[in-house]
Order: C-alpha cells, then sequence, then structure tokens
C-alpha cells in the first residue's frame, strides 16, 4: 500500500479528516476578507477579520480553522487562510487620501509590505487556492499573471472566484476568457449571490492537506 493510501486508510479507520489548508489570495480590494468572513459565517457563525474600503487593511494572514463545509453530500474540513493583499508598490501616500495621519500612513505601509512579503511565502503551505479577481477590472494584470504562474509552478490546485458580480461593470467573462484553463465561479461575496457553486467547486477541486 502506498504511503498516501495508507494515511487516508488509517484517517477513515480513526474518523479523522485532513483538513485542507484553503488559501484566498488576490490583489488589494478584490474582496479577499469579504469572501473569507461569507465562508466563514455560512459555516461556523463567525466571521475572520475585518473587510474596509482602504487598501491594505488586511495585512497579517488571517486564520479560521477547523471549518466543515458540508455540500451535496460531501464533508470538507478547511483551514481558512485570508492573505494580505498582493501589491507590485505600497506608497504611504495612498493611504493619506483615506484620512489617516502622515505618521500612521508610514505604518500601515510597512506593514503591508511585509504582508506581501508573508503571503508569498505561505505559498509553501496551502494545499488549495482561491484567486479572487474583481470582475469590474481588466483582469490580465501583472499581478494576477505572476500568482497564477507560481501556483502552476508549484502544482497547487486554483479556483479562480470572478467577484463583485452584483456591480452593474462587472464582466466576468472577460475573466473566463483571459484564464481558460481554470475553473472560475462567478459570485458576490458581499451579498452571497451562486455562494453554492463556489462551495461545489472547493468540494470538487481542493486538494487534501498533505
Amino acid at each position: 500500500m502506498a504511503v498516501g493510501n495508507f494515511f487516508d486508510w488509517l484517517s477513515s479507520l480513526f474518523g479523522v479528516r485532513r483538513s485542507v489548508r484553503l488559501g484566498i489570495y488576490g490583489s488589494v480590494n478584490v474582496g479577499k476578507t469579504t469572501l473569507a468572513n461569507k465562508i466563514a459565517k455560512d459555516w461556523t457563525g463567525e466571521e475572520v477579520g475585518k473587510a474596509s474600503e482602504i487598501p491594505h487593511e488586511t495585512r497579517f494572514v488571517q486564520k479560521k480553522e477547523k471549518v466543515e463545509i458540508k455540500h451535496k453530500n460531501k464533508k470538507l474540513m478547511i483551514n481558512l487562510l485570508d492573505m494580505p493583499g498582493i501589491a507590485t508598490k505600497v506608497d504611504f501616500k495612498d493611504f493619506m487620501k483615506y484620512g489617516l495621519s502622515k505618521r500612521a500612513a508610514k505604518q500601515r505601509a510597512r506593514e503591508a509590505t511585509d504582508g506581501v512579503i508573508e503571503a508569498i511565502k505561505w505559498l509553501n503551505n496551502v494545499d488549495t487556492v482561491l484567486a479572487v479577481m474583481d470582475a469590474t477590472q481588466d483582469p490580465l494584470t501583472q499581478i494576477n499573471i505572476t500568482l497564477l504562474g507560481n501556483l502552476e509552478a508549484r502544482r497547487i490546485p486554483v479556483i479562480i472566484v470572478a467577484n463583485k458580480i452584483d456591480k452593474k461593470k462587472a464582466k466576468p467573462h472577460l475573466i473566463r476568457e483571459a484564464f481558460p484553463q481554470y475553473p472560475v465561479v462567478e459570485l458576490s461575496a458581499l451579498k452571497g449571490n451562486n455562494i453554492d457553486s463556489l462551495y461545489d467547486a472547493i468540494a470538487k477541486h481542493s486538494r487534501r492537506g498533505r
């Protein structure tokens, strides 16, 4: 019996489910934390963290462990990981536009930069990734292309989430056309539109914890 099959058999024998480390990745303000909160509240009744219109509200990896998803007679235990937004540049002046003082803005910029680095390091510790994209924006960005390329190189399963379909300017079909090789789920994390399709995709495409 192969080692992997042995552990699967041993886990089932003792009723132990190996969890999936599900990382939520994407650019800044695409709705990662809103999505994490929606998933966590649906299955645990609790949120993961605070969502805000201010860039880089999430500057540290936020976790919600032992989230059991039950969908279409399937059960999947996940450790939900809400990652800091990935950016190619962090400028403290951008935060001052939201009313932060210069000192607070510089501190936020330092934390945001550290958060980007931490998110990238965590690519070595996730089993499946939800790559969140804003359906109102052009999906062919340097961040999206680089992120997907890194995940492909690591052979990490990816589900692309075309978020914000409740917006009038949403064009989720552009995301499908840009990345036809990946499963794409169109939804509104804020309003919960089509969230069941995401749970179906997670159950179908997630890789069990190593």
